[in-house]
Formats: structure tokens, C-alpha cells, sequence
């Protein structure tokens, strides 16, 4: 009876309408596209008289911060998740660790249409056509169905050749990640439909509700977690299994909550069924033309962390078990990037739908400013509690030993890769997702596989080695994606 009360409670906050905040934006008038362009000074240097640097800070932290939270505590339920399953020993955390990249490639085809979604739905919003924004979220909705329907039943089929394919070396790591991998799939279009509907609201700067109904399905994912991997109060022991099956109950629940939050009718967004679900083609089309280099980058994402997973998996269970322990841990430093990128795809869809490249300049370079300034303080954690770090996964000495120089390379990484996480993201709000897309193949599927590769099986590096090859990767993309915001190519995109 308490969890029905409290489950009411929380779908109760869901529908309590947003706070109605003014944005340094809404202050400043639609620009002359002209006029704008022609005077790059004033873009790159001055804010209009009517907007402060203050101002812009708390658009950004206001959009960023339960994003953040949203991220972190997502994190942290599966440095949870991994932790228990870790109890069952090295196997176990070799099984789930090599579910994480084949099931990130499969949610390529869907993640990328909802960086289409996300993205359209801000220029919209800025324009002020509510009309267009809620056509956005029904044929999005209708894109991810589809395409999540058919790549669940790729991988719920090919489940046991994935795993293999990616380098389980004994029967019971790989009878442990096929029926990891196989319960993933039974839930993978509750996931892609929340994530849908996550991007709609993070479009329309709503970062707030997604923090909600994740966190509840986090905390649901935890207390299945401790019933069902040990079999706890007559549940039975599922072990590897349960970890699965846990996580699948929990995106249930969070699907549930993100639906009544845009079934609701209290802010921009709102899916209304008697609207239909007919496909619009041009619509499809313009997400398709975003979505589809977004793919092309999320595919080569995925190609080449399965080349540089499958090239640590060699070194061995042991060496695996550490890398997978401190991939987790690196993790939760995404968060940091990811949710001020969110703020950036945002805020820079926003400004330029009000033709204000201006404004979507300056509100991407001090997004960048304050994630990156969070990075710093993050890498010097990492460096200084990196036994306490460790131990929290195991108390092997070989792991711990191994484990503490794998975090000072998680360490030294922190600025390059915020740098990178935010701007990429502000490149995507503005829909050049084809640039993004040529850096991740330079990098990601060269770079990083390649260099751990040559440390591993030439130089003899090891598990330090291929780590060399990470940092590389992300200080070169930093680089590269630095060169193409400064370029400006991104405020003439149409969309």
C-alpha cells in the first residue's frame, strides 16, 4: 500500500505544471538574418544590451543541472548494478560488460532520429510554432516504434553469437551475457520510446521531468536489484539475469511517467492520440536528414568501441574485469558533458529558430566554460580517491593495483572530453551532425582502436596501453570539434 501511495505521489508531482522562467533570449527581439551574419564581430563578441553573461549562466545551469542529476543518478544505479553483480564474481562482470556496447549499437538507429527530434523541436519552439513542435514529437514517437521494434528482435535472435562475437571466453561469461543481453532486448521499446520523449522535452529546454521519472525508475531498478540477482524475500536467484530483468521493470515504470508527462497539456509539448500517428513524409524527412549522419556517427561510435572492447577483452578476464570497473566509474564523468550538452543543443536550436546566432554562440561558449571548469575539479577526484574508487567493486589486489592506474588516465582525460561532449552538442542543436560525424570516424574508429591495438599486441602495453590510445582520442576530437564550432559554418544550417 506505502509504494502504490508514494508511486501516486510522485505521478502527481509529474503533473504539476512548469514554472513559467524568462530566458535571456525571450528578452531579445528575432534577428535579421543578414544583418547578423554580416557583422561577425558582434557575434563573436557582444551580447545584446539587454543580456547579461549572469543571465545566460542560469539558462544554461537551469536546463543543465536535472539533466545532471538525471545522468549521475542514472550512473550511479549502475555502478549499483555492477557492484552487486560484481559480489557473483569476475564472470558476472565480464558477462554484463560485454553486453554495454552491442546493445548501444542496436539503440544507434532510434538515438540518432531522436537527435533529429531534439533538435527540430528547439528550432520550432524558438520560432514559436507549437503547431509544428507537437507534429515533431508524434512522427519521432512513430520512427522509434519502428525502428526499435525491428533491432530488439535482431538482438533477442543473435544474442548468443553477439556475445561470443565480442570475446566471452568461457561458457558461463557467455551464458550470463546472452540471458543479459536477450531480457535487455524483451524491454528495448519501452527504453526507445522514453527516450523519444526525452529528447522532445530536452527540445523544449524540460530537463526537469525526465530527472523525475528517471529517478523513480532508478530507485525501482535498485530494489529489484537486491530481490532478484540474490533472491531475496521469495524472490527467486535470477543472478545475471535479475541485474536484467531489474533494469527492464524500472524503464517500464519510466516510461509510464514520461507518457502522462506529455499527455498532461500544461507546456509546449503535448501528445494528443485524436492528432494521429499518419507519417508526414517531409516531416520524416527533415528528421531523417539530421538523424541520419547522427547514425552514421553513432555506428562508427559503436564500431569502434566494440574494436577497442574486444581488443582489451584479449588481455584476459582479469585485465577485463578492471577495465570494465573503471569504465564504469569514468562514467558518471560523462554526465558532466552530457548535461551541459544538453543545455547547448537546447539553447542553440532555440536561438537560431529566433535567427539570434548571436545568442547561440554565446550561450555555447559559456556553457562550455562552466563544464569544462567542473571537468577540472572531477579529474583531480578521480586522481586523489582512486583506491577508494576501486574498492568500492572489489577487493582483488591485482584489480586494485591495476585499477589505480587506469583512473589517472580517467583522470587526465576530464577537460578534453567535456570540451568535446558540449560542443558537439551544440553542433548537433544546430543540425550539423555530418561534421560530428567525420570526427567520430577519424577518432573513435581509427584513433582509439588503432592505438590500442599497436600498445597492445606490439608494444606490449597492456591495459595501460590501451588507455593511451583513449586519452588520444579524446584530446584530438576536442581539438577537432574546438576548430569546427570556431569555423561558424554551424549558423547558416537550415533545418
Amino acid at each position: 500500500m506505502n509504494i502504490k501511495l508514494n508511486f501516486l505521489k510522485i505521478s502527481n508531482s509529474i503533473r504539476k505544471p512548469e514554472k513559467k522562467v524568462q530566458m535571456a533570449l525571450d528578452l531579445v527581439e528575432p534577428g535579421d538574418d543578414a544583418d547578423i551574419y554580416d557583422q561577425p564581430e558582434r557575434v563573436n563578441k557582444l551580447l545584446p544590451e539587454q543580456v547579461t553573461v549572469k543571465m545566460l549562466c542560469n539558462d544554461i545551469v537551469r536546463i543543465a543541472w536535472p539533466a545532471l542529476m538525471e545522468f549521475i543518478l542514472t550512473q550511479l544505479v549502475s555502478m549499483v548494478d555492477m557492484i552487486m553483480v560484481g559480489q557473483l564474481g569476475p564472470w558476472a562482470i565480464s558477462a554484463v560488460g560485454l553486453t554495454s556496447q552491442p546493445k548501444f549499437l542496436l539503440m544507434a538507429a532510434f538515438m540518432s532520429m531522436n537527435v533529429g527530434a531534439t533538435a527540430l523541436i528547439a528550432r520550432y519552439k524558438g520560432e514559436g510554432d507549437y503547431q509544428k513542435t507537437n507534429t515533431v514529437l508524434r512522427q519521432a514517437l512513430l520512427i522509434t516504434l519502428v525502428l526499435s521494434a525491428i533491432t530488439s528482435c535482431i538482438g533477442f535472435i543473435f544474442a548468443e553469437p553477439i556475445i561470443r562475437f565480442m570475446g566471452a571466453e568461457d561458457a558461463q561469461t557467455l551464458a550470463g551475457g546472452t540471458s543479459y543481453l536477450q531480457i535487455q532486448m524483451t524491454g528495448f521499446v519501452i527504453l526507445a520510446l522514453t527516450t523519444t520523449i526525452t529528447a522532445a522535452l530536452r527540445g523544449i529546454g524540460n530537463s526537469k521531468t525526465a530527472m523525475i521519472y528517471n529517478t523513480v525508475a532508478n530507485i525501482f531498478n535498485v530494489i529489484f536489484n537486491y530481490l532478484l540477482i540474490y533472491g531475496h524475500f521469495g524472490f527467486p536467484r535470477m543472478e545475471v539475469a535479475g541485474a536484467s530483468l531489474a533494469t527492464v521493470i524500472g524503464q517500464c515504470i519510466a516510461f509510464i511517467l514520461a507518457l502522462i508527462a506529455i499527455l498532461r497539456g500544461d507546456q509546449y509539448i503535448h501528445l494528443r492520440f485524436k492528432d494521429g500517428f499518419k507519417p508526414q513524409w517531409n516531416v520524416i524527412k527533415s528528421i531523417f536528414r539530421i538523424g541520419i549522419p547522427s547514425m552514421v556517427e553513432q555506428l562508427l561510435l559503436r564500431l569502434g568501441h566494440i574494436s577497442y572492447t574486444r581488443a582489451v577483452a584479449s588481455l584476459g578476464n582479469l585485465a577485463f574485469a578492471t577495465h570494465n570497473i573503471c569504465t564504469n566509474i569514468q562514467s558518471i564523468s560523462f554526465m558532466n558533458g552530457r548535461a551541459f550538452a544538453v543545455s547547448a543543443t537546447s539553447l542553440v536550436g532555440q536561438s537560431l529558430g529566433k535567427k539570434r546566432p548571436d545568442m547561440a554562440q554565446a550561450y555555447s561558449r559559456y556553457t562550455r566554460r562552466i563544464g569544462m571548469t567542473i571537468s577540472i575539479l572531477m579529474g583531480i577526484s578521480f586522481w586523489l580517491f582512486r583506491t577508494p574508487l576501486i574498492s568500492m567493486y572489489t577487493d582483488d589486489a591485482s584489480v586494485l593495483a591495476l585499477g589505480k592506474q587506469i583512473l589517472a588516465f580517467v583522470a587526465i582525460s576530464q577537460p578534453f572530453q567535456s570540451s568535446q561532449f558540449i560542443l558537439s552538442g551544440a553542433l548537433r542543436g544546430a543540425g550539423d551532425t555530418k561534421a560530428v560525424a567525420i570526427i567520430i570516424f577519424f577518432t573513435v574508429l581509427l584513433i582509439r582502436p588503432g592505438l590500442a591495438m599497436l600498445a597492445i599486441y606490439v608494444l606490449e602495453w597492456g591495459l595501460q596501453g590501451a588507455w593511451v590510445g583513449f586519452v588520444m582520442d579524446q584530446m584530438i576530437r576536442s581539438f577537432l570539434v574546438l576548430l569546427r564550432f570556431n569555423s561558424g559554418k554551424w549558423k547558416r544550417i537550415k533545418v
